[in-house]
């Protein structure tokens, strides 16, 4: 008889996106979790306020992690079409803004959680459905108080006129 090692549970593909209109300005997180036939387990579409666009590509991926160990993954591809946050959490790019950082910090803890995280960069056209659910995100928080209420800042006064 022959024993075969456990099975290591499903992979999950996860595609996230972020946005911020105004960059900053308000933003939203997209994300959608299939399983590797293409079946749509889970999604997410959410305002998360006043950030970057990088800031919200971080959110997206953390949500997306998380989301992908709530349905049990033991393995994920995470894909984005972020470059800098697929090069940034594969290591091959430095995270140099101490928000990001604080972010990357948490997005690494939470893919040390799982047996295998395979990260790829894809184009935008390949993920739509994320962004999608991004800009819903923030059309929602739009209409929320707090989105009726958020004004843009004033940007800083200009030092030097050129």
């Amino acid at each position: 008889m022959r024993i075969l090692p456990p099975h290591p549970g499903p992979r999950l593909i996860v595609n996230v996106d972020g946005a911020a209109r105004g960059n900053p300005g308000p933003a939203g997180i997209g994300v959608t979790v299939a399983v590797e036939d293409g079946r749509v387990v889970a999604e997410l579409g959410e305002g998360i306020g006043h950030a970057t666009n990088n800031q919200a590509e971080y959110r997206a991926a953390l949500a997306g992690l998380a989301l992908a160990a709530e349905h049990g993954a033991s393995s994920v591809l995470l894909r984005s079409d972020s470059r800098l946050l697929v090069e940034q959490l594969a290591g091959r790019f430095r995270v140099k803004d101490p928000t990001l950082r604080r972010f990357h910090e948490e997005a690494r803890l939470l893919m040390a959680t799982f047996e295998e995280v395979s990260l790829e960069h894809v184009p935008r056209e390949l993920n739509a459905d994320a962004d999608r659910l991004a800009n819903i995100g923030i059309d929602d928080w739009l209409d929320t108080d707090e989105g009726r209420a958020y004004r843009r800042p004033e940007p800083p006064p200009r030092l030097f006129e050129g």
